[in-house]
């Protein structure tokens, strides 16, 4: 996962502790109903498009700028789905960063480009039914994300 020079420069002061973090979440669909989904580089697990805000960035403009980094694409942002956040976006990392995430969830389609793999983040682009998704590798955040915004059955 990449870090941002603003959440360097926060790390740097206070060390692996409790960081909480605004993210949003692009829920890209095509006209089959489908949803776009990234194979993360080093996990190899799937999971949705989206990262952090950056400072005095709207969670439109990050959506939007995520997406194009991420699979090349300019969409269009059709509706804010959800607000999610509290103990299941908990986050510690391998390196012992601990993150709450906080996330802006949009539904959102095409409007110029086609996928491709944007940036060093993403190993492979795919489009899924929502019923193939509940059976993919998909990183534990991811599972909850999709499963509270109704995208897959909870379990």
């Amino acid at each position: 996962m990449a870090i941002s020079d603003y959440l360097r420069g926060i790390r740097e002061r206070v060390g692996n502790d409790l960081v909480l973090l605004p993210s949003v979440t692009v829920l890209i669909w095509d006209g089959r109903g489908r949803l776009l989904l990234m194979c993360e580089a080093q996990t190899k697990q799937w999971q949705t498009v989206g990262g952090t805000v950056d400072p005095d960035e709207s969670p439109w403009d990050a959506a939007r700028r995520e997406a194009l980094e991420e699979t090349g694409t300019v969409v269009r942002l059709d509706r804010i789905r959800a607000a999610v956040g509290g103990p299941d976006y908990r986050v510690n990392y391998p390196n012992g960063d601990l993150c709450s995430y906080v996330a802006t969830v949009f539904d959102a389609a095409i409007e110029s480009g086609e996928p491709t793999d944007g940036d060093d983040e993403v190993h492979e682009l795919r489009w899924f039914e929502p019923a193939e998704i509940a059976g993919l590798d998909l990183d534990p955040l991811n599972r909850r994300l999709l499963t509270d915004v109704g995208v897959i059955a909870g379990s």
